[in-house]
């Protein structure tokens, strides 16, 4: 799978159905930079799992909504509702274990 940027007002559309990942970062931010191939990495080897990129900083009600106070925050859907958050960088395989 790719990672597929999205807007705010796709966000609820894409965390609807099967299990979605949604990668919140914003361009100015170091360790969202340094996660992001990790990311890619991960969505490639995954097929059953959507993979979503969602900036910040022109996403003000999801923000506001998960308590998304430090990024990057990894959020973990599956048939629209939260089951995981992750908050800060993490290795390729910690990530692949915070998934499943």
């Amino acid at each position: 799978m790719k990672v597929v940027e999205i807007k705010e007002n796709e966000f609820k559309d894409k965390i609807k159905g099967k299990k979605v990942v949604v990668d919140c970062y914003a361009t100015w931010c170091g360790p969202c930079r340094m996660l992001s191939p990790i990311i890619d990495e991960v969505a490639s080897s995954l097929e059953d799992v959507e993979f979503y990129k969602l900036d910040v900083d022109d996403a003000e009600e999801v923000s506001r909504e998960y308590g998304i106070m430090s990024i990057p925050t990894i959020l973990v859907f599956e048939d629209g509702k939260l089951l995981k958050k992750q908050v800060g960088f993490i290795q390729k395989e910690e990530l692949e274990e915070f998934i499943k």
